[in-house]
């Protein structure tokens, strides 16, 4: 079943049901009412003949007239009002009948305690006045005159007469019930329509997500949980829009990556492959020899730095490397990084410069904090030609600041944004032989920071140089921070 004819079904059971309830519970209501207003009206009755029989009890008769009665029951007889009468001895003497007509001696025995019995319906009870072509409901009461029973009445109206307005309203009821019916269809349609159209709006723009269409925005207007739902369901889909564009974004990456890794691998290989031919079919001259394997040794280095750059960059994502940190002088590891790539520096025609002070204590891994300077200097080496590169280092409050900034190539806002991500090359048409060459130095440099607790941030322009800055925090002031979970 559709959810629009649900919610109508819904509605409709509620309408009806509580319809039901009130009107049946009115009826109830309006049925005891009469009954009630029936018995008091025959009591009424029943007292002002019974001091009637009290007056002419004061002198020698008993009963009340015969004549007296039988108008009295003309009168009465209008309102289908009927009465009987039965003297002391329990026996019916108005009107008369041929056969001797009696109270049950229990029902005889409460009256003449000066009980009075109230009858609903003489047909459907067990009563005791028997059977009638009429059903009658009324009352039987006792007579006393100075606290001695002198008679007792019945009196009674028939059934049908008092139920009267219990009939009317059972056929308002009816009425009430078939405009309530027709009423609450066509505002269940209303309502479902209203509610189940949210949902198909949301069922449709759920299809164009399921489609590839993360463009998808639903209006709202929050006023109720539906509307809750389409303002989740449009944060859910901008997220799925920035993880696909992400996701597409790193497959880029790992398919220039791939290429580039073939690209870099073809030329040792080759190389080596070549080489290995030239010694096997003694193709190279003699002199030539040395110089043959040193190339290829230098080659085979090449492709060895190629996988243990990604195998690194895999045991520092998955936590696989432990970090043995110690205090140490970081001055003395710049100076030495100095050295090692002055000759570097030299082939772009670059100036490597230090600006550190006479002492710049850390706390890091030594390792990894060497490894770390490395790919930030290659980096700027890399993109840098006749240019300054400048390493600075100081002290701030509890922790460690290290700046290498060169005035290369810089990068454009979009490549600064993923300058940190596996397989991004800032310039891979101006990557050269070297560390970096394969998208993942910088991508290590970001991992080994975080894990020491600390921070990596750049600033770049096109054309004007690019500033790495790094915090590495004092111990007990490393600052974490759990992966987001987008």
């Amino acid at each position: 079943m559709k959810l629009i004819y649900q919610h109508m079904l819904s509605f409709l059971l509620i309408i009806i049901t509580s319809v039901s309830i009130i009107g049946f519970t009115e009826i109830d209501y309006v049925r005891n009412q009469a009954y009630e207003q029936n018995f008091g009206r025959m009591e009424s009755y029943g007292n002002a003949i019974g001091k009637l029989a009290a007056t002419e009890g004061s002198g020698k008769k008993e009963t009340l007239d015969t004549t007296f009665l039988n108008q009295l029951q003309f009168i009465l007889s209008a309102e289908h009002v009927h009465l009987r009468i039965f003297n002391t001895k329990n026996k019916q003497i108005y009107p008369q009948t041929t056969t001797t007509f009696k109270l049950p001696n229990n029902v005889y025995d409460s009256l003449k305690k000066g009980q009075e019995i109230r009858i609903r319906n003489n047909n459907q009870e067990s009563t005791y006045m028997g059977q009638t072509k009429y059903a009658y409901t009324g009352v039987l009461m006792p007579w006393f005159s100075k606290q001695k029973l002198i008679g007792i009445i019945w009196i009674g109206s028939t059934v049908r007469n008092v139920e009267r307005p219990i009939t009317m309203a059972k056929k308002n009821l009816i009425n009430s019930l078939i405009i309530t019916l027709v009423v609450g269809l066509i505002l269940s349609l209303i309502l479902a329509y209203y509610s189940t159209s949210k949902i198909k709006r949301l069922s449709r723009a759920t299809e164009k997500v399921a489609a590839g269409d993360f463009d998808v925005q639903i209006e709202h207007k929050d006023h109720d949980e539906i509307d809750q739902l389409a303002a989740n369901f449009n944060r859910m889909v901008r997220k799925l829009k920035k993880s696909n564009e992400e996701v597409k974004a790193q497959e880029e990456r790992r398919d220039q990556f791939m290429a580039d890794a073939a690209h870099e691998m073809r030329t040792p290989l080759t190389t080596i492959n070549g080489i290995l031919e030239g010694l096997q079919y003694d193709a190279i001259p003699e002199e030539s020899k040395p110089k043959s394997i040193a190339l290829m040794r230098r080659e085979t280095k090449r492709l060895i730095r190629l996988v243990n750059e990604n195998l690194d960059y895999e045991k520092i994502c998955n936590n696989q490397i432990m970090l043995i940190k110690t205090n140490f002088d970081a001055c003395k590891v710049l100076h030495d990084l100095q050295t090692q790539l002055e000759q570097n520096a030299k082939k772009a025609n670059d100036q490597l410069i230090l600006d550190v002070p006479a002492k710049l204590p850390i706390y890091a891994d030594h390792d990894r904090f060497t490894q770390i300077m490395v790919n930030l200097i290659q980096n700027a080496i890399q993109f840098t030609h006749d240019g300054k590169i400048t390493i600075k280092g100081r002290r701030l409050l509890h922790a460690c600041e290290l700046q290498v900034t060169d005035n290369g190539i810089g990068m454009s806002p979009e490549q600064t944004k993923y300058i940190f991500e596996r397989f991004f090359k800032a310039d891979p048409s101006r990557a050269r032989l070297g560390t970096g060459e394969s998208g993942l130095g910088l991508s290590i440099v970001s991992s080994l920071i975080k894990q020491h607790g600390g921070k990596i941030s750049v600033k770049s322009n096109p054309q004007e140089g690019s500033t790495f800055t790094v915090i590495i925090y004092d111990k007990g002031y490393e600052q974490f921070v759990a992966k987001e979970n987008d």
